[in-house]
C-alpha cells in the first residue's frame, strides 16, 4: 500500500512531460488557413439561389469594392461642366463674333463692310472708265497731230463726243464766229476765246474723271474712326458684363473684347485699300489731264497756224489790187 502513491505520482509526472513535449510539435504541424472559397464553391456550399433570383451572400461580397471605381470615373466631367459658363459664345470665328456682338457694334460692322464693297466697286468702275478715256484722248491727240489745219481736224473727228473732239469743235466754231472781226481787231481776242473754251472742256473732263474718288477719300479718312467707335462701345459693354458677373476670369472678358476689336479690324480693312486706291487714281487722273493739255496745246497751235496762213494768203491779194 505504501507503493501506490508513488506510482500514481510518477504516472502524473510522465503524462505532464509528454504533454509539454507534444505541444511544440503540434504547433509546428498546425495546418495553414484554408483559402477563400471561389464564387462557384460558395454557391455550391450555400446551395441554389432562391426563386426571386437573389444572389448568394458570397457573390455580392465584392460589390462594395467595385462601386467606388464606377462612381468616381465621371467626377472630372461633372466638375468641368459646373465650371463652364453657359453665357460664353461657343463660336469665336468672325461670323460667330458678329452674331454675338451688340446691335451698335453690328451696325458699325455692316457699315464698314458696305464701305469696303463701295471701295472695290469704284476701283473696277473707274479703272474701266479711265482706260477708255485715256485711249480716246490718245487717239484724239494723234488726229490733231496728223491734221494740217482746223478744218481737216474737224472732219477727222466726225461725230465723236470725246473730250478732244469737243475741243476741236469748240475751236472751229469760235474761229468761224470771230473771223469777220479778225482783220480789224486782230487775232489776240480770238486766241483768248479759244483758250477759254479749251480750258473749260479740259477742266470739265478732269472733273468728270475725278467723280467717285471723293468717296474713296471719305472712306479712307473716316473708316478707322468708325471702327474705333465700335471698339469703344464693345469694350464698354464688356466691362459692364464683367461688373455684372463679378468675375475677372479671362474666359469671360476675352470674347467681348475680341468682338469689339473686330470692328477696328474691319475699319482698317475698309480704310487701307481706299487710301491706296485713291492715291493710284489721283496719279492716273493727273496723267489723263496732262494728255488733255497736250491735245489742247495742239489745237491752239493749229488755230494760230490757220490765222498765220490766212494772213499770208490775204497779202498777195492786196498786192495785186495795188
Amino acid at each position: 500500500m505504501t507503493h501506490m502513491p508513488l506510482s500514481r505520482r510518477g504516472a502524473g509526472i510522465a503524462v505532464t512531460l509528454a504533454c509539454l513535449l507534444a505541444s511544440p510539435v503540434a504547433a509546428q504541424q498546425e495546418p495553414a488557413p484554408a483559402e477563400a472559397p471561389t464564387a462557384t464553391e460558395a454557391a455550391e456550399a450555400t446551395g441554389p439561389t432562391t426563386e426571386t433570383g437573389t444572389a448568394p451572400v458570397a457573390e455580392t461580397a465584392p460589390a462594395p469594392d467595385a462601386a467606388p471605381a464606377i462612381t468616381a470615373a465621371p467626377a472630372p466631367a461633372l466638375a468641368r461642366t459646373e465650371e463652364r459658363d453657359p453665357n460664353l459664345p461657343h463660336d469665336l470665328s468672325p461670323m460667330g463674333m458678329y452674331r454675338a456682338a451688340d446691335w451698335v457694334v453690328k451696325s458699325v460692322m455692316v457699315g464698314l463692310i458696305f464701305a469696303s464693297v463701295v471701295t472695290w466697286t469704284v476701283l473696277v468702275a473707274k479703272m474701266l472708265e479711265l482706260w477708255q478715256a485715256s485711249m480716246r484722248v490718245q487717239a484724239g491727240t494723234k488726229r490733231v497731230a496728223q491734221s494740217t489745219n482746223l478744218t481737216e481736224a474737224l472732219q477727222s473727228s466726225g461725230t465723236r463726243s470725246d473730250a478732244v473732239s469737243r475741243m476741236i469743235q469748240a475751236a472751229s466754231q469760235e474761229y468761224d464766229r470771230s473771223l469777220v472781226a479778225v482783220d480789224q481787231a486782230g487775232d489776240d481776242g480770238l486766241k483768248e476765246r479759244v483758250d477759254s473754251h479749251l480750258d473749260r472742256i479740259e477742266a470739265l473732263a478732269g472733273r468728270r474723271m475725278s467723280r467717285g474718288t471723293g468717296v474713296l477719300a471719305t472712306i479712307g479718312s473716316t473708316a478707322p474712326f468708325v471702327g474705333l467707335f465700335g471698339t469703344v462701345w464693345g469694350i464698354m459693354n464688356a466691362f459692364i458684363g464683367i461688373s455684372e458677373s463679378q468675375t475677372t476670369n479671362l474666359a469671360v472678358v476675352a470674347p467681348g473684347i475680341a468682338e469689339a476689336l473686330l470692328a477696328t479690324a474691319l475699319g482698317l480693312v475698309a480704310a487701307i485699300p481706299a487710301v491706296v486706291i485713291y492715291n493710284v487714281f489721283a496719279r492716273a487722273i493727273t496723267g489723263y489731264r496732262l494728255r488733255l493739255s497736250n491735245a489742247a496745246a495742239g489745237i491752239r497751235r493749229m488755230v494760230s497756224r490757220d490765222l498765220d496762213f490766212r494772213g499770208v494768203a490775204a497779202a498777195p491779194a492786196e498786192t495785186r489790187r495795188a
